[in-house]
This record gives C-alpha cells, structure tokens and sequence, in this order.
C-alpha cells in the first residue's frame, strides 16, 4: 500500500507544471544570512548575478547585515522611473522639448530632459532622462550619432559611382547651417562627418539612401 501511495504521488508530481525561475525568484529573498559556519546552498534557481555563490571561495557567512536596498526583483517600480532613461523611437511632427514634457506629464515626475535634440520632421532615438538620470545627460550627448536619411537629385548623373564620389566629400570637418525649420539657433557652424555610405540608389528618379 505504502508503495502504491508513493507512485500516486509522484505521478501528481508529474502531472503538476513547474514554477517558472521568474515566480520562484519573486517569491523569495535570496539573501544569505550570516552565520559563522559555512552553509551550502542550493543557488541553482537564484538570479545570475548570485547564480554561482556556492562555488566563491568563502570561509565564513559572517556579516553585519544593513536595514537598507532590496533585490532587484522586488524593487518598486517608482525607484526604476526615478533612476531610469527611456529609449523613445522619436514620431515626426512634434519637437524634442515637446516629447519629454509628454512624458514628463505621463509619468508624474518633477524632471525631465534628453541627451540631445533631434528636429521636428526627424524621427528615431531620443533618449529621455528621468529624476536622478538628468545629471548624466551630458555623458550621452559626447556619444557619437548614426542617420539614415533618403536624397533626390535635381538632375540625372552619368553613373552611380559619380554619387559615390561627391559622398566622399562629405568627410571630415565641414561647415554646417542648420535649416529654416530646426530645433537649434540658424548659426554656421563646424561638424564632423566620419563616415557616409550609399545603401541604396534609384537611376530612374535620382533618389537614394544613405
């Protein structure tokens, strides 16, 4: 009977799916508490910043434990939003100041700010810095950028490589006026071009992309 019992039991086993790591992690601390002796611990299931702590090369648990933080999984949601950026794949229309008063609004927070401007009819990665993140803007505006834009030519040319040329020019330090419309102060000024290439190039309507 004993046996029998034991089957069904292990046939329930079966039958019942296992937890999922993220509902395990959830549910526990997954704090090591501090002991004199050394414990092993079964850290097969923990985070992967604490995945292999049993194999550290420790003599004692022993520590004096601070009333402060919390795992990352059990962090509330507000101390995300407070120490976080957002990487907001930019519309066409509005402008950079407008999008991040936008999500200043949606959030309900007392500061935003972006690592850089993009133009109104410009459309791609904003970066919007929220509360504590607004001191690092900085940081992400000395990073370089990557555009992607379509060109129409007035006239037709004799080859594709005369396109390739003239983009050759385009490199190095060159003087710039930004547009009518633009988000910064129609001043010359001095930008440097790294690198240009043509994906893409349509003969028939002198159109291409690069």
């Amino acid at each position: 009977m004993e046996n029998n019992e034991e089957l069904h039991k292990e046939k329930k086993k079966k039958k019942m799916k296992p937890e999922k790591i993220s509902e395990i992690q959830q549910q526990s601390n997954f704090a090591v508490q501090p002991s004199e002796k050394l414990v092993k611990l079964d850290t097969s299931q923990w985070p992967l910043l604490l995945k292999y702590f049993d194999r550290l090369n420790v003599r004692t648990n022993h520590y004096v434990p601070i009333p402060c933080g919390s795992s990352p999984l059990k962090r509330e949601l507000t101390d995300y939003v407070k120490s976080g950026y957002i990487n907001l794949d930019k519309p066409s229309n509005p402008s950079s100041h407008e999008v991040v008063a936008w999500v200043k609004r949606i959030l309900k927070v007392e500061k935003t700010g972006h690592s850089g401007t993009l133009d109104p009819k410009t459309t791609g990665c904003l970066i919007v810095c929220i509360e504590r993140t607004t001191r690092l803007a900085k940081s992400q505006q000395a990073a370089g950028k990557e555009y992607v834009t379509v060109f129409k030519l007035h006239s037709a040319v004799d080859s594709v490589k005369k396109v390739v040329q003239g983009l050759e020019k385009l490199k190095g330090a060159l003087f710039q006026r930004p547009p009518l419309i633009s988000a910064v102060k129609r001043q010359l000024r001095v930008r440097t071009v790294y690198d240009s290439k043509l994906f893409d190039y349509d003969e028939s309507r002198n159109m291409g992309k690069l």
